[in-house]
């Protein structure tokens, strides 16, 4: 044996596949890193939701309820006759409903003083009210009625904690001994919670009454408006993309309308609302407040965002789709609109309802045009009124209610903002059912 054999080192030992040295060990552990990020972004984006979740129910639930006064009233023929030959007539039947009130509480073995100007504090005109029910329905008198009368915003916020004894100042709206009142009749169970439907149905009932205000008007201005904008922005916004994607020719020119509708759609929306008041309303002279109006410029708006997303569900189709319809003598317009273009419906559709439920909830180009909440004091007289009479919408409503100084209207907002994100919720779960009933996979 040499003595180079002597000299030769020993051969390395060969690693273990299965034993991690030193760099898997680093990438197992910033991959472990990672997944850790994520499940904390995750989690914190989750605990906000519900923070915000949580905060709009219990803020805005006490919207969808009411302090109503339940009297059974029994006005004979007698009084009615002379009540109608008082010089103040409502006064009368004011002075009736009071008497008749303080049978109730005294047959429940109490005695509670109070006069007229206490009850318009606590139910507004209640003689009003009692003389034109007798008036549209004579065939009451002489028997038992049940009338729900709702109490005024002050006693509704001292049955939900907005208003307190320690606290209360005596004004015109509420005096301090009104609420001896408010309690006497809630032990009598005279006056009660009751679920509100005049704020789902109703109008808005001006800065002076919180409680009668309601957003159903401004729920039939957002209807017709989001009519306006499907008519007008699902066709022209589905024909541009089909054009720009499958027939125009690859120039500058469609270079720079591609970049225009990018860049429109970043545009904020106020921009829009100044658009359409010096367009729609200072040019054409068309009616200002009104839904059309409101309904043209959310179209302007939600245009870019539908091509956009026409686009790509149509650049999402395999190009072989189109190879195989014009291998067998299909045309061009033939393979676009009998094979591209159902296959891309799901995806045109989910865009589409996108589109929508963004537009309807845009204030500020609705503002710039006049749909203002106080507008919406009533419901159009017909299906073509809709789209031309003075009108609001839901979150020009809610921005209305929010603006004003009365914690009640702090309160209905919140409620209007409730039914504002569940009409959205219903469009976005709608566009996931249109996806998953009309998706092909291939």
């Amino acid at each position: 044996m040499t003595d180079a054999s002597m000299d030769t080192p020993p051969p390395a030992r060969a690693r273990s596949l299965r034993q991690a040295d030193a760099n898997t060990r680093r990438r197992n552990a910033a991959e472990k890193r990672f997944r850790a990020y994520g499940m904390v972004a995750i989690l914190t984006g989750l605990f906000f939701l519900t923070v915000l979740f949580v905060s709009i129910i219990r803020s805005g639930a006490p919207a969808f309820t009411r302090t109503v006064v339940n009297v059974e009233f029994t006005l004979t023929q007698d009084q009615m006759d002379a009540a109608e030959s008082e010089l103040f007539k409502t006064k009368a039947y004011s002075n009736l409903f009071i008497a008749a009130l303080q049978g109730k509480l005294e047959e429940r073995g109490m005695s509670v003083d109070f006069d007229e100007a206490a009850i318009e504090r606590l139910l507004g005109k209640v003689g009003g009210t009692l003389r034109a029910h007798y008036k549209e329905f004579p065939d009451d008198v002489g028997k038992p009625v049940p009338f729900e009368l709702a109490a005024s915003s002050r006693v509704d916020g001292y049955y939900k904690g907005r208003v307190n004894r320690e606290t209360l100042q005596d004004s015109r709206f509420l005096q301090l001994s009104d609420l001896d009142l408010v309690d006497a009749l809630e032990e009598a169970q005279i006056i009660k919670q009751a679920f509100s439907w005049t704020f789902i149905t109703g109008a808005d009932s001006g800065v002076d009454n919180p409680g009668g205000a309601g957003i159903g008007a401004a729920v039939v201005g957002s209807f017709f408006m989001m009519l306006v904008v499907l008519v007008l922005s699902l066709p022209i916004g589905v024909a541009a993309s089909i054009y720009l994607e499958e027939f125009a020719p690859q120039n500058r020119f469609t270079d720079l309308i591609e970049v225009n509708i990018s860049n429109l759609a970043a545009v904020p929306s106020i921009v829009f609302g100044i658009l359409g008041l010096a367009v729609f309303i200072q040019f054409m002279h068309l009616p200002q407040s009104a839904p059309l109006v409101g309904g043209l410029v959310l179209s302007l708006m939600t245009l870019p965002t539908i091509i956009i997303s026409t686009r790509a569900s149509l650049k999402a189709v395999p190009p072989s789709i189109r190879d195989a319809a014009l291998g067998v003598g299909a045309s061009k317009m033939q393979a676009v609109f009998h094979h591209v273009l159902p296959l891309a419906a799901p995806g045109i559709l989910t865009g589409t309802i996108i589109g929508l439920a963004q537009a309807l909830g845009e204030t500020a180009p609705l503002l710039l045009i006049g749909m203002v909440g106080f507008v919406a004091r009533g419901y159009p007289d017909g299906f073509v009124a809709g789209f031309t009479e003075p009108n609001s919408a839901m979150p020009a409503q809610i921005y209305t209610w929010a603006a004003r100084a009365d914690a009640s209207f702090y309160e209905k907002a919140w409620g209007g903002i409730i039914i504002l994100l569940a009409f959205l919720l219903t469009m976005n779960i709608i566009a996931i059912i249109l996806r998953r009933r009309f998706e092909r996979r291939w």
